[in-house]
């Protein structure tokens, strides 16, 4: 068989036995990424750092009689004031779901597994933890009750927590509400549970809208649709099996975050194979050898985009906190494989489909593409190389003015705001916060030893802003004492008794919900110290061997960083006085930091990478730099209004820093696509000139072969 006959078999073959081998591996991978949310861990101490002092006490109490306790609380209010018959209603409704002091109920001997089925509450040996406390103004009633049944188990906590519920009744204007911790737990795990479908049929159809628009064609959005989804499956089995086998801490949010990058960056990738894919048609008159010569046009820059979103989220292993530095390879896994999605199965479904699947623009062998009456793009770049001073010194006081937003974010989020529609537990525990102005509803949780338990016990009650002190249980050489503040949940005056027990009490460890809370915040600011420059410095390196040249890595990485600030600046502007945001999430800097410049680099690469190639074919700089932007703007706007989008879908979910992160990532996206690349980077490059590229100069490219496709990124010639 000679050249040409193994060729033509080359042609039918390898994109046939791509498909097989993607069917394969997707009947191989789906159900374990339907497993996925199996092992997601939502447990306050996966979000904490490893050392920190609240999560030592999460682990000890684990280890006491009856192992993890939950803790809820019942609150009656009526506001003209409780009555007699209230207070009775209370009373029998708190007997309904507790069980004496002492007595052995069901809950102690049977496991969470067969507890999770009960409806009696009664069964889980729940016990009061004291008389009922009202409120000075007599509008509220509050009842602390506590159980270890459930353990850790999930499933059972919500058993006896919806059981709680189901008796506890309010009636002609009495309102209960069962709030705490362990409510608390159970409304944000419900919450995180519809996290994972929401986000995949709200991001699907996001991208499928804006793929129709795109190519304006029946069929063709839905190819790279069908391919990214199947990427995300890939993903999801991949992070299952790194979260059973190596013990990888995949939570709600680094798995819904994953489900972003995935649409995200495996829609802009196919964006760009696509365009290249088209124009290489008209060229070309065999789809196979059109897609090859695309691939190998736009596959380095492709590889690069990808290499530098993977670089950013790999500095995340550094951070101390779990959650965080899970999410550093769950996300890299994501858009690794949408990546390999887009250069294995997109190009073999588009071989196979051939010409038609563009219909009704078929782009046939010979043809040219139509003209625009008006390039957008070669308007942008034309103001920008007239007046390159004025534009960029505009565009950085603009963004720079913009920036000073972030002196505006409110304060750290209090989890009782954590969410955009309150839920039970919150709406009881914002009532508390009313009624006892000078009572904290939530413990702190000390560990102490227990040869050393009534020293520390008699010290916790001296403490400044301490309120009372009570002694719980013992076990593995610890006992638990329970601390209750003078101050708020989460305001100044308990975070400062928080750091004054830590100071007082001399071998012991001080948690609870309001110490992760404080501890979460510090240790965020630990990481923004470590994280930010490992970044900067990975994405400069990957720009340097890629463009070759310090200067112009240090512009797009400059540029990128600009633009963070000023989305930040936008959410310190909009989170407050528009959405009524009472807080920020103190990842909300590291995460939105490492997102816009590791994915907004990419659009610089394309853009970089072109004006290069422009470069060494002989244009001037300045004309270098107009001609990439005229040739790659339309494919980089499509892909940065994409990635905007599917960030943008972060928004819809019902929890805040869901809400911020979206907002912050897509106003920095849409910033980056549409001021960065065609004002400020284009007209920073008309200005330097061939300093562009210092320390190496671009060097004149070998004269193309007759017949051949120039290799540029975008090329809509």
């Amino acid at each position: 068989m000679g050249q040409t006959g193994r060729a033509g078999v080359y042609r039918r073959v390898i994109p046939w036995g791509v498909l097989v081998l993607w069917v394969i591996a997707i009947a191989v991978a789906g159900p374990f990424a339907g497993r996925l949310a199996d092992v997601q861990r939502d447990r306050t101490a996966d979000y904490l750092p490893s050392g920190a002092d609240s999560t030592q006490v999460a682990r000890l109490q684990e280890e006491l009689p009856g192992g993890e306790v939950t803790g809820v609380l019942l609150v009656y209010h009526r506001d003209g004031g409780l009555t007699a018959a209230d207070r009775s209603t209370a009373e029998r409704q708190v007997a309904a779901v507790t069980v004496p002091e002492g007595t052995t109920a069901r809950g102690s001997a049977e496991p969470p597994a067969l507890l999770a089925g009960s409806k009696d509450p009664r069964d889980f040996g729940a016990t009061l933890r004291g008389p009922g406390v009202p409120s000075g103004d007599g509008t509220t009633l509050m009842y602390a009750l506590s159980t270890a049944a459930p353990g850790t188990d999930d499933a059972a906590k919500k058993a006896f927590v919806e059981g709680v519920r189901a008796h506890a009744r309010g009636t002609d204007g009495l309102t209960v509400w069962v709030g705490g911790d362990g409510a608390v737990e159970v409304d944000a795990k419900e919450v995180f549970g519809s996290i994972d479908g929401t986000l995949m049929l709200a991001t699907g159809l996001v991208v499928a809208l804006l793929l129709i628009l795109t190519y304006r064609s029946p069929v063709l959005w839905l190819v790279p649709l069908v391919v990214v989804g199947a990427g995300a499956v890939c993903a999801r089995a991949a992070v299952y099996g790194l979260a059973s086998g190596f013990g990888l801490t995949v939570t709600s949010q680094s798995a819904g975050i994953m489900t972003v990058l995935v649409f995200g960056a495996g829609t802009d990738y196919a964006l760009l194979l696509v365009a290249r894919y088209r124009d290489e048609l008209r060229r070309t008159p065999l789809p196979y050898d059109a897609m090859r010569t695309a691939l190998r046009g736009c596959g380095p820059a492709l590889l690069a985009s990808c290499g530098t979103v993977v670089a950013g989220l790999a500095c995340l292993l550094a951070a101390d906190l779990n959650n965080i530095r899970g999410l550093g390879p769950v996300g890299a896994v994501g858009v690794l494989c949408a990546l390999i999605a887009m250069v294995t199965l997109l190009p073999a479904v588009l071989v196979l489909l051939g010409r038609r699947v563009f219909w009704p623009l078929i782009p046939a062998y010979g043809s040219e593409p139509k003209q625009r009456r008006l390039d957008v793009f070669a308007a942008m770049g034309s103001s920008a190389g007239k007046r390159p001073v004025a534009v960029l010194v505009t565009g950085v006081v603009l963004l720079g003015a913009l920036a000073l937003g972030v002196f505006h974010l409110p304060g750290a989020l209090k989890r009782e705001d954590s969410f955009t529609s309150k839920p039970e537990s919150i709406a009881g525990m914002g009532t508390l916060a009313k009624a006892f102005p000078d009572r904290s509803s939530r413990p702190i949780e000390v560990m102490a030893p227990t040869g050393a338990a009534d020293r520390i016990l008699a010290e916790a009650r001296s403490v400044e802003g301490v309120a009372s002190a009570e002694r719980g249980r013992s076990g593995g050489g610890w006992t638990e004492i329970a601390v209750t503040a003078k101050a708020a949940p989460e305001s100044a005056g308990e975070s400062a008794a928080i750091e004054r027990l830590r100071a007082t009490l001399d071998g012991a460890h001080v948690g609870g919900a309001s110490a992760r809370q404080l501890d979460l915040a510090t240790t965020n600011a630990h990481d923004r110290l470590i994280v930010i420059p490992l970044v900067l410095v990975s994405v400069l390196l990957v720009l340097v061997l890629l463009l070759r040249s310090l200067v112009a890595a240090l512009l797009l990485v400059a540029a990128v960083v600009l633009v963070w600030g000023a989305a930040l600046g936008i959410g310190g502007l909009v989170f407050g006085p528009v959405f009524g945001f009472t807080g920020v999430d103190p990842g909300l800097p590291l995460l939105t930091f490492v997102f816009l410049v590791a994915l907004g680099v990419d659009y610089g690469i394309f853009l970089m990478h072109r004006t290069r190639e422009e470069t060494r074919g002989g244009a001037e700089p300045g004309q270098a730099a107009l001609t990439a932007l005229r040739t790659t703007g339309g494919v980089i706007a499509s892909a940065g209004i994409v990635l905007a989008a599917t960030f943008a879908v972060l928004a819809s979910l019902p929890l805040v820093m869901f809400v911020e992160m979206g907002t912050v990532v897509a106003v920095g996206v849409i910033l980056d696509t549409f001021l960065v690349r065609t004002y400020l980077v284009t007209s920073a490059s008309v200005l330097l000139g061939r300093r562009m590229w210092w320390p190496g100069r671009p060097s004149a490219a070998p004269a193309p072969v007759a017949g051949s496709a120039p290799q540029l990124v975008g090329d809509r010639r």
